[in-house]
C-alpha cells in the first residue's frame, strides 16, 4: 500500500509548504499571485487550498525513488538528550549513528518509516557516503 512520506507544496513564488504532523496547518500568502496558499494533515491526511494559479504538488510517496525520499522525508528531532525543541531533518541529513539509534530505540514507528531509514543506510554504504 502506497503511504505518503512528505506533504508538501510549492506556490507560484517558489516557497515551499511542508505539513510535517496531522493538524500541522501552514499559510503563506504568496508574493507574486497575492493568494493564500495553506497545507495541513502531515503523513496522515493531505489538505491544501483551491487557488486560481494552482501551487506544484511535491508530495513524496512510498512508491518515489530513494533518491526523492531522502530529499524530502524529515524527521523530527528533540535533539540527543531529548531536551531541545523539535527540529526537523531531512533524511539525507541525519547522521549515520542517528539512524542507527532511530533503528534501534523507536520501536513503535510504522514498518514503512522504518524500511526508510534501513534504505538510506543501505544508500549510503552502495555510494560509499558518510553523513
Amino acid at each position: 500500500m502506497t503511504k505518503l512520506l512528505a506533504n508538501r507544496i510549492m506556490t507560484p513564488d517558489g516557497t515551499i509548504l511542508q505539513s510535517y504532523h496531522r493538524h500541522d496547518y501552514k499559510e503563506y500568502v504568496d508574493t507574486s499571485s497575492n493568494e493564500l496558499y495553506i497545507l495541513d494533515g502531515g503523513l496522515d491526511y493531505i489538505r491544501c487550498s483551491v487557488n486560481k494559479i494552482s501551487a506544484n504538488n511535491l508530495h513524496i510517496y512510498t512508491t518515489d525513488s530513494h533518491d526523492d525520499i531522502r530529499e524530502a522525508f524529515a524527521w523530527g528531532t528533540y535533539g540527543i538528550k531529548g531536551d531541545q525543541k523539535r527540529s526537523w531533518i531531512v533524511l539525507k541529513n541525519i547522521e549515520n549513528n542517528h539512524i542507527q539509534a532511530i533503528l534501534d530505540t523507536q520501536k513503535n514507528i510504522p514498518d514503512h518509516i522504518r524500511k526508510i531509514f534501513i534504505d538510506e543506510q543501505e544508500y549510503r554504504i552502495n555510494n560509499k557516503m558518510t553523513v
